[in-house]
């Protein structure tokens, strides 16, 4: 039902293999094989996930590289990283779909490889991509896949079908590309699993029907249930999550909790100031601890600005004569802006002193890109330290 597209394989197979048979319409039971998640050798809890030096290979291109990762029971731990990272590659040796080239994998102290049926006995999965079959009524769709975890999952599939507002008589060939992620919403918690693993679960979702997925994952976790959170999204991240690491290129890069992350938190800073007060600028914004890859673009301001012509080409009373007024303080070479960015990281207040020592005429302040999150965890302390070039060829130069 659910393809995973880039090695084919359904998640019929993987719950199928929850099961041992295919769905017959013998009575389901009542409840799921226990998987208890203690360790077989010390009887101690052992991590809900745990890797050691995973790594997958596809022949000489890198797929994960030496993935260390410890998951508590019961927490929501976030896995982020850009599109292409590692995140569906680690997933997917995780549950078994890919097998590993080397290093170690556990789900409830339980091998990925050797005990994988009896792990998925009680493994939710939300893949990043959902595929269905077009002629199968969601209601049909799910049952079928129910029937796999041989558990009676009716109440709870009408249940989560009422919370995001899925009609189950619609076809799948009807649904949009939204409705159809929520019948793999509803597919992967239907049976309550033990573990939920989630891969870019929001895509495709409105903003609405986000917030009562993020309920529903707090709802899980309150229940006592794992859950692993992959996203390219930080906000996401943040926002649920407990803890959270941060892949690149295929290798872990960090592994904090998302109230250090908060704490620590990078922002991107764009400011905008007379060119006049660049030296003053520069030499603040030196001085304040935290701040990196600040750069200064100097840029004269367009007499042709297309805003102002689409106002004075109104009749509005003023108009007309207030923008003639200022575009001829525009032409005054002394009232050429100039733009900082920076990625800075640290006290709020600290940054906001800083600013408000300044004459602006334009601040914002962003969240940075994921890819400046990386490099700023990449930067040694010394190529991350701040410095300044100006360029008065209006071409951005970076200083790291």
């Amino acid at each position: 039902m659910t393809a995973i597209r880039d090695d084919a394989t359904t998640t019929d197979a993987v719950a199928g293999e929850t099961s041992g048979r295919t769905p017959n319409g013998t009575p389901a039971r009542s409840s799921q094989p226990d998987l208890s998640p203690t360790s077989k050798s010390s009887g101690l809890q052992a991590p809900a996930i745990s890797t050691s030096h995973l790594t997958k290979r596809y022949g000489k291109a890198r797929g994960i590289e030496d993935v260390n990762l410890t998951v508590l029971p019961g927490e929501i731990f976030g896995f982020i990283g850009p599109n292409g990272a590692g995140k569906s590659t680690t997933i997917r040796t995780l549950l078994g779909l890919i097998h590993k080239t080397s290093g170690e994998a556990s789900i409830f102290g339980w091998d990925c490889e050797k005990d994988r049926t009896r792990i998925l006995q009680q493994v939710g999965y939300l893949p990043s991509e959902v595929f269905y079959y077009d002629g199968m009524r969601a209601r049909d769709l799910l049952s079928y896949a129910a029937s796999f975890y041989r558990v009676d999952c009716t109440a709870r599939i009408r249940e989560l079908a009422v919370k995001l507002n899925l009609n189950l008589d619609q076809k799948v060939e009807d649904m949009s590309l939204g409705n159809r992620k929520k019948i793999g919403i509803v597919q992967g918690l239907m049976h309550s699993p033990s573990l939920i693993i989630l891969d870019e679960p929001t895509s495709g979702l409105d903003p609405l029907v986000q917030r009562v997925f993020f309920d529903l994952m707090l709802e899980e976790r309150s229940r006592g249930a794992t859950i692993l959170f992959s996203s390219h999204i930080l906000s996401e991240v943040q926002r649920i999550c407990d803890r959270v690491a941060i892949i690149r290129e295929g290798r872990i890069i960090a592994t904090q909790s998302v109230a250090d992350l908060r704490r620590s938190a990078v922002k991107r800073v764009t400011v905008e100031f007379l060119r006049t007060d660049i030296a003053e600028v520069a030499h603040a914004f030196l001085t304040v601890p935290g701040v990196r890859s600040l750069s200064i673009d100097e840029h004269d301001v367009d007499d042709h600005d297309d805003s102002d012509h689409d106002i004075a080409g109104h009749d509005v009373a003023g108009c007309r004569h207030d923008i003639a007024g200022r575009n001829a303080a525009k032409r005054n070479t002394a009232d050429r802006l100039a733009t900082a960015s920076l990625l800075y990281e640290g006290d709020c207040n600290t940054l906001i002193s800083a600013l408000a020592g300044m004459t602006l005429t334009d601040v914002e302040i962003s969240e940075p890109t994921l890819e400046e999150v990386f490099m700023h965890y990449y930067q040694t302390p010394e190529s991350g330290s701040a410095s300044v070039q100006s360029d008065s060829a209006q071409s951005k130069a970076t200083a790291r």
